[in-house]
């Protein structure tokens, strides 16, 4: 079956999100019956609610390192393969922002 990439609403906020085709297959693959409800930034919110800080991050993550959970995260589209991302800084209108995996790309390690 081929998949197309569709624009869907999130529930929570309302901001309009990109439910790729590649997204698409992988739920057929799980077995999901449904198409997600929440843009990336609102799913994430929700799962760390709904976790309760009741695991590694109470101390302090894994190795000692503080994960994060306080940081903010903002849902953006890839500026070069057109993917939803989800970035910890805001973007700026004059330049590119990139998913991990067209960062990893551009700028090897």
């Amino acid at each position: 079956m081929t998949y197309t990439d569709r624009t869907l609403a999130c529930v929570d906020c309302g901001v309009e999100f990109i439910h790729s085709a590649e997204d698409q297959q992988y739920y057929v693959e799980k077995g999901f019956s449904s198409d997600p409800k929440r843009c990336v930034s609102c799913r994430a919110s929700r799962r760390a609610s709904r976790d309760g800080g009741s695991d590694a991050r109470d101390l302090g993550g894994p190795r000692g390192y503080d994960t994060g959970s306080s940081r903010e995260f903002f849902a953006v589209l890839c500026s070069e393969c057109g993917n939803q991302a989800q970035v910890p800084f805001k973007p700026r209108m004059d330049r590119p922002v990139y998913c991990s995996d067209c960062f990893r790309k551009i700028r090897p390690a």
